[in-house]
């Protein structure tokens, strides 16, 4: 069988010589020559063509060469691995280099077995990720793999398995195509059956011509249709003669590396003929098969000369040479790394005076691969990745075929693999409770910020809601807390502005200031910042409460008080109630602060967005610690309630501690039995009523006074209502 689109190498290796021998600036008075031997596939033809070669001679003599000056110093070889690698041991004995054009194979690349082997073909490392690639594009995950038997095929077995499983890609079988085989048999009926009969309508061809003829002999006999074959451009079903077996490859994908275009080849194979290389005998044999003519004509009489317009762009199209193969990309380079290697070379020996001023300079053969050697260590680490994005439109495929173990699930149902088979084989069940499942067909728990569906195929958001200064209810309690922290803020410029009256100074001016600022910030804070500013207003309550105790204690003789009033000691009593607050709220930080959190159970269809106290135990000791300070000044203030009236504020004191508890007492029955945004609407109430109690019950009859009553606002009417009301004990 003559696979005449290969013979494109020798074309290409015509056009490479000649370009340049004509190139003055590559090895300059030099001419570049080349010897054609023929490549068979029997391993004793091979050997016994490689040492014809070695040996320059009709005859194969090992070890000896007929000629005492051989000019051959490089060896291209091989479209086949198995073909450089028998070549490659013999002529590793004569240090010879040997470059291939073939495809790339890791046993080749072994230094210590041939080191005076390269391989101008790059490796395939990106092929199993190309291919990859495009199953995902169309959605294949169920294919089969047939790869060579030998090492090259069990790594890109290995590689390829390693991305499907990455991608979610399952394999229905593999099959591993052994030696070559001219007839079929028993085995190739099984072969073919299997392909028939799997649901896999993708199938992977890796390996290289000779390895995949069992395919080509079983889709001769075997028509296959209906599938989908992805290869590479190692096995091209193109360069076969047997026209009818292409039926079994319609819609197939070829894969190849990157390669860039020779320039003026596609010219010269226009131009090209088998006059301009008379010795060539395959030339001529090629034109005859052709367009079964002569190019010089036939002694005979019986075959015509062919028309001056031949070319070999109009060559039949099973044999299609003007489209530039790989491996004639690769012959293009090697000869040209063959060509710069002795440039090289030549330019050293000059340099170093190693010829005499008549002799050309003799290169070896062993020079050049140690050059070869130096040149690949420079250049190893510099390769050049191209990416291509491929655009296929599915349409042009006649059924647009489906490879798939099992059907992709419906919305609202969930994949069940089935035991023992891959991931890609399932069956389909209805999502449990709290799960949904998308086109896809993946079972996805529902997340806490969506609303359970009946068709479970999708989220349906909850509505994020707070208690936002839009809402009725936020509007209303914002207004209150303006209103108030208004009224506290002109109470407080009230008193400053009359500090000097009587009624203001008997009230202890200095605390009442205090008991308004804290006042005003707890209109407007809230949480651990609340329990503080609370603690010093009860706080100053207290210490008011003691001070009206107290006055009238030292106002009898032989007291010993008296130097608590004077000293101000009594108003120790705010920070170091303040102090065990603090203390209490600076552990409420350290370990579980408070916090924004969302509530999505309380209300239906929302999300409540609130302030989460973080540790309970924390927020009760605060708020306990606060009531039991109220309790304490409540108790003081209510054992002080019959005082003389001018001077005794306690009866107001009692009644705002009383306002205080009721509202705090209150609070915590109807705080534990709301939810949601209701529940932070009770907690500012309550902070704001009772804030509110204590600024009307203290303030107010001061304010009246100073306002309404400003007779009695003096001290006249004070001491008068001392003596009318002196009788009075305690």
């Amino acid at each position: 069988m003559w696979f005449w689109k290969n013979y494109q190498f020798v074309l290409v290796l015509y056009f490479t010589i000649e370009e340049i021998n004509r190139d003055s600036h590559l090895l300059p008075n030099i001419s570049l020559g080349f010897n054609v031997c023929n490549a068979f596939a029997s391993d004793q033809f091979t050997l016994w063509s490689t040492l014809l070669w070695l040996s320059e001679n009709i005859e194969a003599l090992p070890n000896y060469n007929c000629q005492t000056n051989s000019k051959s110093i490089a060896v291209i070889s091989g479209t086949k691995s198995a073909f450089s690698a028998e070549i490659g041991t013999l002529l590793e004995l004569y240090r010879i280099p040997q470059v291939t054009y073939g495809p790339f194979h890791p046993m080749l690349s072994d230094r210590d077995q041939f080191p005076s082997l390269y391989q101008m073909a790059p490796k395939d490392s990106f092929l199993a990720h190309a291919m990859i690639s495009l199953l995902l594009h169309f959605g294949w995950t169920w294919v089969a793999l047939f790869v060579s038997d030998d090492m090259k095929g069990e790594q890109f077995l290995w590689d390829l398995k390693a991305e499907m499983i990455k991608n979610g890609i399952c394999m229905a079988f593999t099959e591993k195509l052994s030696a070559p085989k001219t007839m079929y048999g028993s085995s190739d009926i099984t072969f073919m059956s299997r392909i028939r009969v799997s649901s896999a309508n993708v199938h992977i061809l890796y390996g290289e011509t000779d390895s995949l003829i069992t395919m080509d002999v079983a889709a001769e006999f075997f028509l296959t249709t209906g599938k989908v074959w992805i290869m590479t451009r190692k096995w091209d079903i193109v360069v076969y003669e047997m026209n009818h077996m292409l039926h079994s490859f319609h819609g197939s994908f070829s894969f190849s590396h990157h390669k860039g275009e020779i320039p003026g080849f596609r010219h010269f194979l226009k131009r090209v003929n088998p006059s301009q290389y008379p010795g060539d005998f395959y030339f001529s044999k090629l034109w005859l098969h052709a367009f079964q003519c002569s190019p010089v004509g036939s002694l005979c009489g019986k075959i015509g000369v062919c028309p001056p317009n031949s070319s070999l762009e109009f060559m039949p199209g099973n044999i299609d040479i003007m489209t530039i193969s790989d491996s004639s990309y690769f012959i293009y380079n090697a000869v040209y790394a063959i060509a710069h290697v002795l440039h090289q070379m030549l330019l050293e020996k000059i340099e170093m005076g190693s010829s005499g001023h008549t002799d050309k300079p003799r290169m070896l053969p062993w020079e050049v691969n140690f050059s070869f050697m130096k040149i690949e260590k420079l250049t190893s680490c510099k390769k050049l990745l191209v990416i291509c994005k491929i655009m296929i439109d599915a349409s042009l495929f006649l059924q647009n075929s489906q490879s798939v173990c099992s059907q992709s699930c419906l919305p609202g149902f969930r994949k069940i693999p089935q035991e023992g088979r891959p991931i890609c084989c399932f069956t389909c069940g209805f999502c449990p409770e709290r799960h949904i499942s998308n086109q896809t067909g993946k079972n996805i728990e529902l997340p806490q910020d969506c609303i359970f569906p009946p068709t479970r195929t999708h989220c349906i958001p909850k509505v994020v809601i707070f208690l936002a200064f839009e809402d009725s209810l936020g509007m209303t309690l914002a207004c209150i807390a303006l209103c108030f922290s208004v009224i506290t803020v002109v109470v407080l410029v009230f008193f400053m502005k009359h500090k000097d009256t009587p009624i203001v100074k008997a009230n202890n001016r200095n605390l009442s200031y205090i008991l308004l600022i804290s006042l005003f910030f707890t209109c407007i804070l809230q949480q651990i910042t609340f329990g503080l500013v609370f603690t010093v207003a009860v706080s100053t309550v207290l210490a008011k409460t003691i001070t009206v105790i107290l006055s009238f204690k030292i106002m009898k003789p032989g007291r010993t008080m008296r130097w608590l009033l004077v000293s101000g000691a009594v108003n120790s009593v705010i920070p170091i109630c303040t102090l065990i607050q603090l203390i209490f709220c600076g552990i409420w930080l350290a370990t579980s602060p408070p916090f924004i959190d969302t509530d999505a159970h309380s209300e239906h269809g929302h999300i409540i967005i609130l302030c989460n106290k973080g540790s309970l135990t924390a927020f009760y000791c605060v708020l306990g610690y606060l009531g039991s300070l109220a309790l304490a000044s409540f108790t003081v203030a209510f054992l002080a309630r019959n005082l003389p009236d001018t001077f005794n504020e306690a009866k107001f004191l009692t009644f705002s501690m009383l306002v205080f508890c009721s509202v705090w007492v209150t609070f915590l029955p109807v705080y534990h039995s709301t939810k949601g945004k209701v529940m932070v609407a009770v907690e500012v109430f309550s902070i704001l009523t009772s804030s509110a109690g204590l600024l009307c019950c203290i303030f107010v009859p001061k304010c009246y006074i100073i306002i309404m009553r400003p007779d009695k606002n003096c001290l006249k009417n004070f001491k008068n209502r001392k003596c009318s009301r002196g009788k009075k004990t305690f």
